[in-house]
């Protein structure tokens, strides 16, 4: 044991020392989204208007006018979406969720009919006692099935129908967003010659191996999202299904979920329907998928180019602890810290940072790593 710790102790000291160092970092910012988050949420904002009102004001509009312009096109897009499409997805959703709850009633009604059917069929095959747990153990899936359709779906409603204290901090957030627009000038220069050095190469690897990749990413899975949606919808109004419109956001949803994806939504449902004899639809859902599935896999190399390189089992880990651990900050920092430390791992900063026993490995523990930051 001592002959352990002489060899690792470098190597534990360091690896704690940058699990601190992202504690702490997740911590900070985690207290700071709670106290602030109208201020994070302006950022957002203020990205997707700046564009706007930076072409606007070069084609010689003032800056505060050009700002105002497009800060009054993103609240009535903005407005639209809320007022229009939130009504729409919250009846449907209301729908969709009350549906779950009579489907699952329905097939332990179909179980519990047919159990003793079966139970003759099998007489002599399966032991009783194995039949009588395996229908008491349907019986208890279905009722969490039911039990968490419901939950989630009443979740999503609540969340969309009573959302006061997320639309204050929004329209802080957008009065926020104008006045940076204005004032963006005054704080780059500020930023420029205030900011230490050292900072300033952190911001600089952080919006080059960072935040550009992240940006790029998301770009490109909301192309692969609104395909999925709109493949969906089209072939669930052609296949006139009830609550279409929900169904498909629902599907992109999940499609954008690691280790996921639209299978979560469509291979339960089709099983239902040849449990219930729907045999029909039940086909046409299943070739729906399989044409889904197939369009992703054509589409996804084209459109994503090269990826981020970080497995989905891995973001969603690092997802669902952050998320345990320091709440919806953390899901939101989560996906940037762990590609963040790809990006230490390839420029070579941990080879740096960490120190291994050489002697205990055949080849070099970095030798995929890249060549070292330069001097």
């Amino acid at each position: 044991m001592m002959s352990f710790y002489r060899k690792y102790y470098k190597t534990v000291f360091d690896i704690a020392l940058i699990v601190l160092t992202v504690y702490l970092f997740m911590l900070l910012f985690s207290y700071l989204y709670r106290i602030a988050t109208p201020i994070f949420l302006s950022l957002v904002i203020f990205a997707i208007i700046e564009p706007l009102a930076k072409r606007l004001h070069r084609l010689g509009m003032k800056k505060s006018l050009a700002s105002a312009l497009s800060t009054l096109l993103f609240i009535l897009v903005i407005a639209g979406i809320l007022f229009g499409l939130g009504a729409v997805i919250t009846i449907q959703f209301s729908n969709l969720s009350d549906k779950i709850v009579l489907y699952t009633g329905q097939i332990q009604s179909l179980v519990q009919d047919q159990s003793g059917t079966w139970q003759k069929q099998l007489e002599g095959v399966v032991p009783p006692d194995i039949l009588n747990r395996l229908q008491e153990y349907s019986g208890t899936a279905l009722k969490w099935l039911s039990g968490w359709s419901a939950t989630f779906f009443g979740a999503l409603i609540s969340w969309l129908t009573s959302f006061s204290s997320f639309l204050v901090n929004f329209l802080i957030a957008i009065i926020l967003a104008y006045f940076l627009s204005i004032e963006i000038d005054t704080w780059k220069r500020l930023a420029g010659e205030k900011t230490p050095r050292t900072f300033k190469t952190a911001f600089t690897f952080l919006r080059v191996n960072v935040l550009a990749g992240i940006v790029g990413y998301l770009k490109a899975q909301m192309k692969l999202i609104s395909v999925t949606f709109v493949v969906i919808f089209v072939a669930l109004l052609l296949l006139r299904v009830d609550n279409a419109f929900a169904i498909s956001v629902l599907s992109a949803v999940f499609d954008l979920l690691p280790l996921l994806g639209v299978s979560t939504v469509f291979v339960p449902w089709i099983v239902y329907l040849f449990i219930v004899g729907q045999t029909t639809l039940a086909i046409w859902l299943t070739a729906l998928l399989a044409v889904v599935l197939l369009v992703r896999q054509i589409l996804e190399p084209k459109i994503t180019g090269d990826t981020l390189g970080v497995s989905a089992f891995t973001m969603l880990a690092f997802m669902i602890v952050s998320l345990s651990l320091f709440g919806v900050a953390g899901l939101i920092l989560s996906p940037i810290l762990i590609i963040t430390l790809k990006a230490l791992l390839e420029q070579g900063y941990l080879q740096r940072w960490i120190r291994l026993p050489e002697e205990e490995f055949d080849t070099p523990p970095w030798a995929r790593g890249g060549s070292g930051p330069q001097a």
